[in-house]
Formats: C-alpha cells, structure tokens, sequence
C-alpha cells in the first residue's frame, strides 16, 4: 500500500518550518479563496484548506459570493485580491456554477498568486518542461511515486481521466519524466485491454456505481494509483476494487488516505511558493526530493 498520509505529513511539516523562517523575514503567506455557490462538497474542501492552512501558519480568509454571481462580479473580486499586496495566493475553488466560464476566471487570476497552477500561463510553462506552479493533485501524485521509489522513466502509464485538474497535467508531468503516455476516457474503445497494459495506472472517474477498476484490469506488478472518490453508504471509496487489486498489483494508493492527502499539501506548498516568488525570497524544501526508508 502506498499511505499518502506519511508523505503529506512531512510535506506539512517541512511548509511550516519553512514559514517560520520567511516570518523572521518579515514575509508573511497569506492565502485568499474563493467560493461561488453553495456546493457542499466545496465548502468542506475549502473549510478543510483554511483549517490546514492555520496548522503551518499560512493566514487564510475566504471570500462567498452567491451561484447567482455574474463573470463581472466574480472578475471584480478576482482583481482585488490580484491587486491586494497583502494576498499572496489566490484559490479559486471549482467548478463554478453554470453560466460562468472558468477559464476566464482562471485566467484572471494573477500567474504569481495562481496556487491552483490552472492559469494559461502556468499550465503552459508545465507543457514547456519548464514548470513553476503545478496543480496540486498531479503534482501529489507525482511526489507520491517518488516517496515510494516507482519509476516513471521509459514506463507504460495509463490515466483513465482528461480532465483539466487531473488528466491533463499528470499526462504532461509524466511525459516530462520520460514515461510512455496513453490517456483514457469516456470514449476509448477496448479500456479494460489498454489498462492492463499499464506499467502505471491512474484512475480518477469517481463514480464508483458505474466504473471500478478490479484485478481483471491491472498488469501484474503494477503501480495502481486510486484519484477517484465516491460517496457510498456513508463512505468515501476510489475506482479500484482494493482488495482484488492487491492481489496482482506491487503498489496500490489506498481511498482514503492515498493522493487525497496529498492535495491539500500541495495546496500548502503551493501557496509557500507564491509567496517566495511574489517576496523574492529562495525557498529551500522541494518536495520532489522527500524519499521514504522503504522505497521500493
């Protein structure tokens, strides 16, 4: 089993050292988020982020406007908090209600202050190999399988997911690692086949009534990474049938406990990086470079 808990924890605890010391240099993190709506589901993300955010010392506030909020409104506070010298990371927290277009709300956001790494500019920069800010769960992801010592360089990986959070950068961050990379979705024919050929298989659908990912789907020795959550009696479960995949996989992520730790430290990390680079100040950890006593 691959815990994300161990690495997340050390992640946190490396941002609040580092925090420690910008404070001496009178540098001060100070995240801003956004919610439109009243999705459930965002807010207890987002209450979940400024709880974590206060346990390493990043000062959080958030800012709720309501579904009924125009692109203009949003764009306006959107600005402010680009403008606000005092905010050095802005989370704008997706989707947005229906009728505004997050991808000018994306793009809005300032490039320095982008602790989602979903702004063009960021994204494109990652697409270059020459990545700053990083959206948080593939880069999770990533920093996962290097804890645990999985090799990436000339493997077969397969993601079941192309979405803009997920899918998308991971693909990229893969390919940058020199893995071999084969993206799945709703419309691939034959998925069962090619997910077996998988030497890395990620899965983030989150519908588990519909799709999982069992034994009969996983190359034997594989690297099984779970990003699919769903809610079922109660409980929050992932795509992959855990039991019947450990029986034929070498590493398996466990839901929960897996990448879902994961993103929220990288959130933090995320927003210790847009504060060095708006203050000018080096930052020392990198989380890349964490390895655990039992690699593999």
């Amino acid at each position: 089993m691959m815990d994300g808990r161990p690495v997340a924890q050390e992640v946190r605890s490396k941002v609040k050292e580092q925090i420690s010391v910008l404070r001496k240099q009178r540098v001060e993190p100070n995240l801003a988020t956004i919610l439109v709506g009243d999705n459930p589901a965002s807010k207890a993300y987002l209450r979940n982020i400024h709880a974590a955010c206060q346990e390493v010392g990043i000062n959080s506030h958030s800012t709720e406007l309501p579904a009924s909020s125009s692109q203009e409104e949003l764009g306006k506070v959107i600005r402010e908090l680009n403008e606000d010298r005092k905010v050095t990371g802005v989370l704008l927290q997706l989707p947005l209600p229906k009728g505004l277009n997050e991808l000018a709300a994306t793009s809005a956001t300032s490039v320095e202050k982008d602790v989602d790494g979903l702004n063009p500019r960021n994204l494109g920069l990652l697409f270059q190999k020459a990545p700053r800010i990083v959206p948080c769960t593939p880069k999770g992801v990533m920093v996962i399988l290097r804890y645990y010592g999985v090799r990436t360089a000339g493997k077969h990986a397969v993601i079941i997911n192309r979405t803009k959070l997920l899918g998308r950068p991971l693909s990229q961050l893969l390919l940058n690692e020199d893995a071999t990379v084969t993206v799945c979705h709703s419309k691939t024919e034959g998925l069962g086949e090619i997910a077996k050929q998988a030497d890395l298989l990620f899965t983030g659908i989150g519908r588990r009534n519909e799709f999982t990912v069992d034994a009969n789907m996983i190359k034997p020795g594989a690297t099984v990474v779970d990003i699919g959550t769903t809610g079922i009696d109660g409980k929050l479960v992932g795509d992959v049938d855990f039991d019947s995949a450990i029986r034929v996989a070498s590493l398996v992520t466990p839901v929960p406990g897996g990448v879902g730790p994961m993103t929220i430290a990288m959130l933090l990390y995320n927003a210790l990086l847009t504060a060095c680079l708006q203050k000018d100040v080096p930052l020392t950890f990198n989380p890349d470079e964490l390895g655990s006593p039992a690699a593999v």
